[in-house]
């Protein structure tokens, strides 16, 4: 489970902001809550602001993290670390991000910098038995173990490069859980979805394939929200490129290069009462969308990751998101999978839906352009049965455009005559 996360120096974030799960002191609906120690932690949250606030940005410095720990082992010799500075920010000044979360009942706290392209800093703690041990802490390429990590970095040491996060290297060449635990965390715990560049097809196909059961629950789902689907048939199955059929040939040069190269073949149909069509040539967007999403949801849910969506509302219609939110609200107890997303949807902004810390917002600061991070608690004189989508359509929260009367009414005026 994500705990916080910080950053600064990223993009239109140029301050540090702090994005929290723990759970605040209402005591709204507090059965969605998972308890760690003495902590209680939220299964979703959702950020809203205007076009060009800072939210997709928000999201890309969570992805840019998870993105370097999985990654920059392979990162080559003179290859420069991608810094998204702030335009505003002197080139020396560092991007910063830190993070703490929980794996395996363990909790773990880790950071880095990034300055002028090369990794500045770096630290990994966790937290057995509540207090915090030291695992390393680095400058430039200076390694500190901790106590109890003496001896034990040796070869991940000897591997290390200024382009190279050390977690990242010590979890492919260390044989100690914890560190491979961290690791595993932003490799595969962290789920990043962009509509505009994720496509799940193949994966949904692949999940729905190989278990029955997330194939039924897809089935369910889709006739739970009106869709009229009574059934699925998928297929995938691996093909050499050369061997496509007929009317998918390629040209005999191409073949020749791609020799005996593989790829997968995809179908699926969507079976109605009367008829059935093909999914990729005849279907809607929005079952489409659905077919991408639902089945990794489940698979998200089942093993208890976490899910982080920009824009979730896109090609999907509101009452969707809504038992998508209940459904990572109300999943079985024995899991815990968590769903961060940003929108523009204010129907979701219901407190029936959402506990007041679950609601962020982001603001642009338009004289340095810089994006500021607040949660709904943060604002005061907020109800806990306040009407939210009055309140923040109305501007009482901030985040939202501030339109120019006086532009629009020179500007219907000119177009008038």
């Amino acid at each position: 489970m994500l705990l916080e996360f910080k950053c600064s120096n990223h993009r239109s974030i140029k301050e540090k902001v702090n994005f929290s799960m723990i759970a605040g002191s209402d005591n709204t609906s507090e059965e969605l809550l998972k308890e760690f120690g003495n902590l209680r932690v939220l299964r979703s949250a959702v950020i809203y602001g205007a076009n060009g606030s800072g939210k997709s940005n928000f999201i890309s410095a969570l992805s840019f993290m998870s993105d370097l720990v999985s990654n920059s082992i392979n990162h080559q010799p003179g290859q420069g670390v991608f810094q998204a500075r702030h335009k505003l920010s002197a080139e020396e000044t560092p991007s910063e991000y830190s993070i703490q979360f929980v794996r395996n009942d363990m909790r773990y706290a880790y950071g880095f910098s990034v300055k002028q392209n090369l990794i500045q800093d770096e630290y990994l703690y966790y937290f057995p038995k509540g207090r915090q041990v030291k695992i390393f802490e680095r400058n430039g390429l200076e390694i500190r173990p901790g106590d109890r990590y003496k001896g034990v970095f040796d070869v991940s040491i000897s591997i290390l490069k200024d382009n190279r996060l050390f977690l990242s290297c010590a979890a492919n060449y260390s044989n100690k859980k914890e560190i491979e635990d961290a690791f595993m965390f932003f490799n595969t715990d962290i789920v990043v979805y962009n509509p505009e560049i994720n496509n799940w097809t193949e994966y949904s196909i692949e999940l729905m394939q190989n278990n029955v059961m997330i194939k039924k629950a897809f089935v369910d789902i889709l006739q739970a929200l009106g869709t009229g689907v009574k059934d699925v048939e998928v297929k995938l199955e691996k093909i050499k490129l050369a061997h496509l059929p007929q009317e998918l040939q390629l040209p005999d040069a191409l073949k020749s290069l791609l020799g005996a190269q593989e790829g997968n073949r995809i179908e699926a149909k969507i079976v109605y009462d009367q008829f059935e069509v093909d999914l990729m040539t005849e279907e809607s967007t929005g079952v489409k969308r659905l077919f991408q999403m639902i089945c990794p949801i489940i698979d998200i849910l089942n093993k208890g990751k976490i899910l982080i969506c920009d824009e979730i509302e896109a090609s999907l219609h509101e009452s969707v998101i809504f038992q998508i939110v209940q459904l990572f609200q109300h999943y079985q107890k024995d899991k815990f999978a968590q769903l961060i997303f940003s929108t523009h949807d204010t129907s979701l902004l219901d407190t029936d839906l959402f506990r007041r810390d679950q609601v962020w917002f982001t603001q642009l600061n338009t004289k340095e352009r810089a994006t500021d991070l607040y949660s709904l608690v943060e604002i005061k004189n907020v109800r806990k049965s306040e009407n939210l989508e009055k309140g923040y359509v109305s501007g009482k929260y901030g985040a939202i455009p501030m339109l120019n009367k006086k532009f629009f009414h020179e500007l219907n005026e000119s177009i008038l005559g």
